[in-house]
């Protein structure tokens, strides 16, 4: 080192410190690269991130090689530091201290912190073209590193620690999928937020969820009068309604009303011509998934299915609109909160039927009810009451008051919730 000058050293020294944050840099980058936009570049066929990409697949090896450089080179710095301190001020131990703090400083701040800081804020700018060098060290320092790597891994082979080295294969979850959606708010408009949100959490959802309850079905009741049939016929508000013999559970098929409406010419009207028309029912398992079903109705053509119990009772039935609903909203020209089943009072609350499912009631209030317990605000007032209420009488769920203002046939006809926030109800 005699015959290098004191300028050489410096210049030394600060190449040093450059070399110890690009290592840093690239580090912090690498594993701050957001792998979804890494892929995206993939597939439009840039070198760098394929190469990244391939560098990420081999973690321990990424991070061995660069931790080793790093290591090296502030070493390196340190030795270097004394060396210079030594040509100015000779072998004062003071001076080697100062020197040393001095020199751990100038690391920390120019070769630690600011690469860091400044990889973490542009990763995607400093991992890509650090790649090319990264490979070319990964490479050099292989027989150091490979060495390394098996010792750490015999050390948490002995602790029963498991590790994942490739990162590729780290599949992300429902709930990432939903926060990658939510921190994209800036970059689309809200409404088509809420439908990319609303087709993820429908993978949760069941038919049972979103079904026409039992007790709401327009249904066709083959041995009726002629006249009612006719009557029914003509003032229906379905193009399909579910046909049955006496009683709801024995369903003999689905009618297309348009193809009935020939019939209502005739003056004679026969049974037997309409249940010619019937098409077979389709028959659904309660728990059966939402876009499952989704699925079912595409590939069979239908439009419409009948949910069963275990016991193959009738529960109620299940539309393509009821699904489709779930992903982009309801199809109606009324605002949600004027449909009838939500009235909202001048005092800030909300009266409910009872019959409104809970789901729709936490979406377009903005509430938390459990949707567990029950599927419709009756059924959850039922279930927490452990009892049939009168009219008149208040709980709290979840933190929202609630009045029950009617009852009719042991059922909630009507109640109220309170209070509301203005901004909820004009959303």
């Amino acid at each position: 080192m005699d015959d290098f000058s004191l300028g050489a050293l410096f210049l030394a020294l600060i190449a040093i410190l450059l070399c110890s944050g690009f290592f840093s840099a690239s580090e912090t980058s690498m594993m701050a690269l957001n792998r979804y936009r890494l892929s995206h570049l993939m597939r439009k066929g840039i070198k760098s991130a394929r190469l990244t990409s391939k560098l990420l697949g081999h973690t321990d090896k990424l991070l061995g090689s660069i931790l080793l450089g790093n290591t090296l080179l502030n070493v390196a710095a340190a030795m270097l530091t004394d060396l210079i301190l030594q040509r100015l001020f000779g072998h004062e131990e003071w001076v080697i201290l100062l020197g040393t703090l001095a020199i751990t400083f100038i690391i920390l701040v120019f070769s630690e912190i600011m690469p860091k800081v400044i990889a973490a804020s542009h990763p995607e700018r400093v991992a890509l073209p650090s790649s090319y060098v990264l490979a070319a060290i990964i490479k050099l320092f292989h027989p150091v590193v490979f060495v390394a790597t098996a010792l750490v891994r015999l050390f948490l082979w002995m602790l029963r620690i498991k590790v994942q080295t490739d990162q590729s294969k780290h599949k992300g979850s429902l709930e990432e999928l939903r926060m990658q959606v939510l921190e994209a708010e800036h970059f689309m408009p809200r409404k088509h937020q809420k439908m990319l949100l609303n087709l993820v959490d429908v993978e949760r959802v069941s038919v049972n969820d979103v079904m026409v309850p039992r007790n709401q079905i327009e249904a066709l009741d083959l041995n009726a009068p002629v006249e009612q049939l006719r009557e029914q016929l003509a003032t229906c508000h379905h193009t399909l309604l579910p046909v049955y013999e006496d009683i709801l559970d024995n369903i003999v098929g689905l009618l297309h009303v348009r193809r009935a409406l020939a019939l209502l010419q005739h003056e004679s009207f026969s049974r037997d011509e309409l249940r010619e028309r019937l098409q077979e029912p389709y028959f659904i398992p309660a728990d059966t998934r939402l876009l499952t079903q989704l699925q079912q109705f595409q590939e069979r053509h239908l439009r419409l299915g009948l949910i069963v119990d275990e016991y193959g009772e009738l529960l109620g039935l299940v539309t393509l609109e009821n699904i489709l609903e779930e992903i982009v909203g309801d199809f109606t020209t009324q605002t949600p909160m004027h449909s009838g089943k939500l009235r909202p009072q001048a005092d800030g609350s909300v009266l409910v039927e009872g019959t409104m499912p809970l789901r729709d009631l936490n979406r377009k209030l903005g509430l938390n009810l459990p949707l567990t317990i029950a599927k419709t605000l009756n059924g959850l007032i039922l279930e927490h009451l452990e009892d049939i209420p009168e009219a008149g009488t208040s709980i709290k769920i979840a933190g929202h008051p609630i009045e029950i203002l009617q009852m009719q046939d042991r059922v909630v006809k009507v109640a109220k919730i309170f209070p509301i926030r203005q901004q909820q109800l004009n959303d």
